[in-house]
């Protein structure tokens, strides 16, 4: 059971200024939006939103978000079910297995098919990109539910006759509809900022469109207004994930979590492997495939020194920024965790969105901070790691508070009457309990920035280049063998934090290995 917030004390000061610096730094971009919106006064404003082209791209921009959406939720829940309701044989492996989609960047994912699949290419060929790249975000988070959920109300529908089918749509899958439309909401928000498979597909949604406005130089303010349209958006997704996510936060069955019983397959298993199996064949199988004819291309083209190069910025920055951004996501996760009112709920929801902002908004907006605020470390990485830091410091805010809210306040209540002073209290108590979660944290903003890419590509420092920018570079003109390389490395080192990431939410997923 989650520790009670206390609402009873107020925050102490210092902790409130240091969160409320982080909230203030991501929402820089903010500034450099509504300067370039209103640059040109309302009356343009009003003009380009009543734009038939504006009205059709709204309409694509949310067909695609609500069909991947359903998809994912449909294939996330399924998966989650059967690895963890099931006696499906391995079923621990393939948990883990189906998060490894998670290290595939949308717009290498998007690339591999096309380059085997031409025909591809449009509404469904990025619709079957963002569903395979997206699908883990349900997944873990309704495993995560399901883990909690009380096994006894699963026993007294059986007891009174239902069968397992019944059981798992009137009783199982309602103690989890909370974390389920969490996860749908984090794939909508992740759909509606992605930018490198609609771009590798072809087809025409906003954060495209803002690309090429900002690209051309023509038309800033028509960017920096759909830019706001999609912020809109992006706001509306975070507000119903907050309270999806409160609505989960709660434990759903009394005492302690006990795991359900398995469903048995019998003879029926082969056929329930066949829905995770065609996940993972296009997800990893055959891009795997199509990588390897890109290696088997390349040749003598391997640029070693280069790629070690390449491989060495990557690994070096996202240390860095899972480092910064792990620290920055202490205090806000605290008050979130441990003070809630209206002042920490805001502090804690502005952070979240710059992340609902296409990240090539955010490199633009932070290019212009860099010009005229920050010049000193304008294409330097500092500048890099801080605009990175504007992009996920939420996705270790969010791991931060549920660790915390998961450590017993109460051995840090002990730890004090025993002497200790408060902080040491924290660190050697409280801090220890909620490691492992805030690591889990950690890795999930080094993979993510591992596979950030329009960010990168405008604020690298000059004559540095990452894994992204290279494989951008070579793929976007159609040179695969080049950027065999550099697609191989991303994928194998982004694989490593996200199977720890796999691994870690399995073991506390009810997922059993017997």
């Amino acid at each position: 059971m989650r520790p009670p917030a206390r609402r009873g004390l107020r925050a102490p000061a210092l902790l409130v200024c240091a969160a409320a610096l982080v909230a203030v730094i991501t929402l820089l971009p903010l500034v450099y939006l509504g300067e370039r919106a209103l640059e040109r006064g309302w009356a343009f404003v009003v003009d380009e939103l009543l734009e038939p082209r504006t009205v059709a791209l709204i309409a694509r921009s949310l067909l695609l978000v609500i069909v991947v959406t359903g998809i994912c939720v449909v294939i996330g829940v399924g998966l989650a079910v059967l690895v963890c309701r099931t006696d499906l044989p391995l079923r621990r492996g393939l948990a883990v297995a189906l998060t490894l989609p998670l290290a595939m960047p949308s717009y290498l994912l998007a690339y591999l098919w096309v380059s085997t699949v031409p025909s591809v290419a449009g509404f469904w060929g990025a619709c079957l990109v963002l569903v395979l790249v997206s699908y883990p975000l349900v997944m873990l988070t309704t495993l995560a539910a399901l883990s909690r959920a009380d096994p006894a109300h699963e026993e007294v529908a059986r007891s009174l006759g239902h069968g397992g089918v019944s059981v798992l749509f009137r009783v199982t899958l309602p103690q989890a509809r909370a974390a389920i439309a969490a996860g749908a909401l984090l794939v909508a928000l992740y759909v509606l900022s992605d930018f490198g498979a609609v771009a590798a597909m072809r087809y025409e949604v906003f954060t495209w469109v803002i690309y090429g406005a900002y690209r051309s130089g023509f038309n800033p303010s028509r960017a920096a207004i759909l830019s706001l349209v999609l912020l809109i958006f992006a706001l509306v997704l975070v507000v119903a994930e907050g309270r999806a996510r409160g609505l989960a936060s709660a434990r759903l069955g009394a005492g302690a979590p006990r795991p359900a019983l398995l469903n048995k397959l019998g003879g029926w298993w082969p056929i329930a492997a066949i829905p995770p199996a065609a996940v993972l064949i296009g997800a990893i199988g055959l891009p795997t495939l199509a990588l390897a004819q890109w290696l088997l291309n390349a040749g003598a083209r391997w640029d070693g020194a280069a790629w070690l190069a390449a491989l060495g910025s990557t690994v070096w920055l996202s240390l860095v920024a899972a480092g910064v951004c792990t620290l920055a996501a202490l205090p806000l996760g605290l008050l979130a965790a441990r003070y809630r009112n209206r002042t920490t709920r805001a502090l804690e929801g502005a952070s979240y969105v710059a992340h609902g902002l296409p990240a090539i908004v955010v490199g633009i907006a932070m290019v212009s901070v860099g010009v005229l605020l920050l010049t000193p470390l304008y294409q330097r990485e500092p500048l890099l790691i801080l605009a990175y830091a504007v992009l996920f410091i939420p996705l270790a805010v969010g791991s931060v508070r549920s660790s915390l809210e998961a450590a017993p306040i109460q051995l840090e209540e002990v730890a004090r009457s025993l002497g200790r002073p408060p902080l040491r209290a924290f660190t050697s108590v409280t801090v220890r309990v909620a490691a492992p979660g805030i690591a889990a944290g950690a890795a999930l903003v080094l993979l993510t920035c591992m596979k950030e890419l329009p960010v990168t590509l405008l604020l690298h420092p000059t004559g540095t280049d990452t894994l992204a920018t290279r494989l951008w570079g070579y793929t976007s003109v159609s040179d695969y063998a080049a950027a065999a390389p550099y697609a191989a490395a991303l994928l194998v080192f982004a694989a490593v934090p996200t199977a720890a990431l796999g691994v870690w939410s399995t073991n506390g997923s009810g997922v059993r290995s017997d």
